[in-house]
């Protein structure tokens, strides 16, 4: 790799505010860019992956990578800055000092991806973002399981609703017999004139 300077920056020209792309599509890409970078920072994924950072370090490196972008919010940024920006946020949020290159470099990376983008150049950008995401998909894959079962989850719903329908059937069954039980004693009498012998009326019967 080549030598990096870490004196190297990029300013706004005269008469503009910020070093954010006045473009849409170039601030996405750019953004992405940041993104890129950072989920390419070996240090930084170890840190996340053993939860240096406690339980919601996936969430402390996105928001590193925002802190990043937000740098550029300024007339004026440097490599250096970049650099003393990524290594203060592992010390502050991983509780890690980093004692090699690997933020210089992450921060050449970015400072590269502005150039680019500001030369609508994006094909770098990309090509990490496809990278990315095919990982992405290997891990999805690896830990799936039966997800082609998921679409039946209404059917199984609907079951559970089946269900509910005869507790309640039998829950209402329960409290008719409750009400049959509880009705005055008295001879009941069949359409064949047959006297029926009810089960409270066998106490007084010997």
């Amino acid at each position: 790799m080549n030598a990096i300077d870490p004196t190297e920056y990029v300013e706004v020209p005269e008469g503009v505010e910020s070093l954010k792309f006045s473009i849409e599509k170039q601030q996405a890409k750019f953004e992405l860019g940041v993104c890129m970078a950072i989920y390419k920072w070996e240090e930084l994924n170890t840190a996340v992956e053993n939860s240096w950072g406690g339980p919601k370090s996936g969430e402390k490196r996105d928001w590193l990578s925002g802190v990043v972008i937000d740098l550029f919010d300024e007339k004026a940024v440097d490599i250096q800055l970049i650099e003393e920006t990524l290594l203060y946020a592992m010390v502050d949020e991983f509780d890690t000092e980093i004692d090699n290159d690997s933020a210089l470099e992450v921060a050449a990376l970015v400072m590269k991806f502005y150039k680019d983008v500001s030369l609508e150049k994006y094909a770098q950008i990309d090509e990490l973002y496809e990278k990315w995401s095919a990982k992405q998909a290997i891990k999805t894959n690896a830990h799936k399981v039966h997800v082609e079962e998921d679409p039946n989850n209404p059917d199984v719903s609907d079951s559970d609703e089946d269900e509910e329908d005869e507790e309640e059937d039998a829950t209402q069954m329960d409290v008719d017999a409750m009400e049959v039980d509880e009705e005055p004693q008295g001879p009941i009498v069949d359409d064949d004139g047959f006297e029926l012998v009810q089960k409270k009326g066998r106490k007084g019967r010997r």
